[in-house]
């Protein structure tokens, strides 16, 4: 009896994410007609209960790129040790002044275009290596999230620039070099964190595979019933995100007396966030840490916009194969991790849940 219940509830909620996404108009639109509760396939059993906030006063490190490199390679290895999350200031050289607030102000502008422009280019294939939908794992998820998301495939393949949605278009493919070059700074000062040459990650073709997300938190009648990302690690080798200043992200961070609470990542003017991915953990032998982190919904009154772009290998033919670099290895210094190719790895990576933390300890020794 209990079975045939939980089939039944099963089937009806397929019929409610058909219905949502057949609207092609995600999120945005059920704001726009008038939603006062969150709808049941948004709603999160308890989300916000698991883990404690942390202290006041705690935050995530800050990395200063005016800082002469050995220093700055420094902090940007001790905040990926030991927090897997840093912001990084000062990156005036790489980024131009105003670039990330007018990238977030144009994304926000498609998010906002009348319903029908924007169910133009809704649609769950990737055609062009770009799309524009809700949730890319809607039709999985036990309980979708409070967004909608751009999605660009940067590299290794470049995407059809012209699908890229034209309110945003010349925003995304300036900052796709833009942010490439940041990722090529920060992956050299984490490379001499280590010891090690500084092209190393560059040359392991780590800033070739690359996709973009911009996300779009609409407005939310009920933001403690649903949440923006489930908690979840980046899979890849490092992230480089800007976010307006709206605020939600939050990053989980265990002390030295093994107690974890979640830790505002509060928007701070100028700054890009980075962090740690799961290759990168694998990459370090461990030296370096990927964490969970998520999207809490805060505000009942404005929209919160982020852009982030995921930096993955390139090379991912059957000949090549990642795992802990070989200059960390020694006999004090066994590996953690057996090699694999990209093809499995991205495998592995879409077999699991996005919520999942399984993906590294797949390929642990």
């Amino acid at each position: 009896m209990a079975s045939s219940a939980a089939a039944a509830a099963a089937t009806d909620r397929i019929a409610l994410v058909k219905a949502f996404d057949e609207t092609r108009t995600g999120v945005r639109g059920l704001v726009e007609s008038g939603v006062s509760a969150v709808p049941d396939i948004f709603r999160h059993p308890d989300p916000y209960a698991s883990v404690p906030l942390a202290p006041p006063g705690v935050s995530i490190p800050v990395v200063d790129l005016s800082l002469p490199a050995p220093l700055a390679a420094e902090a940007a290895a001790g905040a990926a040790r030991d927090w897997g999350f840093f912001y990084l200031v000062n990156h005036h050289a790489l980024v131009p002044s105003g670039f990330t607030a007018g990238l977030l102000a144009a994304v926000r502008a498609f998010n906002e275009l009348p319903a029908a422009e924007r169910a133009a280019h809704y649609g769950r294939s990737v055609d062009g290596g770009v799309s524009y939908s809700s949730n890319v794992d809607l039709y999985r998820s036990g309980a979708a999230s409070w967004r909608d998301t751009i999605q660009v495939v940067l590299g290794p393949s470049r995407p059809d620039a012209e699908r890229i949605p034209a309110a945003c278009r010349a925003e995304v493919v300036g900052w796709d070099a833009h942010a490439t070059a940041v990722a090529r700074a920060v992956m050299a000062l984490l490379c001499e964190g280590l010891s090690l040459r500084g092209e190393t990650l560059e040359e392991a073709s780590c800033l070739e595979g690359k996709l973009m997300v911009c996300h779009y938190y609409p407005v939310c009648p009920e933001p403690e019933r649903t949440m923006g990302i489930v908690p979840h690690t980046d899979p890849g080798v490092l992230t480089v995100l800007a976010q307006d200043g709206v605020g939600g992200l939050q990053v989980k961070h265990t002390n030295e007396d093994g107690e974890s609470y979640w830790v505002d990542a509060k928007p701070v003017p100028g700054a890009l966030v980075i962090n740690v991915g799961d290759l990168l953990q694998i990459m370090s032998n461990d030296k370096y840490k990927s964490v969970e982190h998520r999207v809490v919904m805060k505000s009942h009154e404005e929209a919160r916009v982020s852009s982030a772009i995921f930096y993955n290998p390139g090379k991912r033919s059957d000949s090549v194969f990642y795992g802990p670099l070989p200059d960390l290895i020694s006999s004090g210094n066994p590996p953690k991790y057996r090699n694999f190719t990209m093809s499995e790895f991205l495998g592995a990576f879409f077999k699991r849940d996005l919520a999942s933390k399984a993906l590294i300890e797949h390929f642990k020794i």
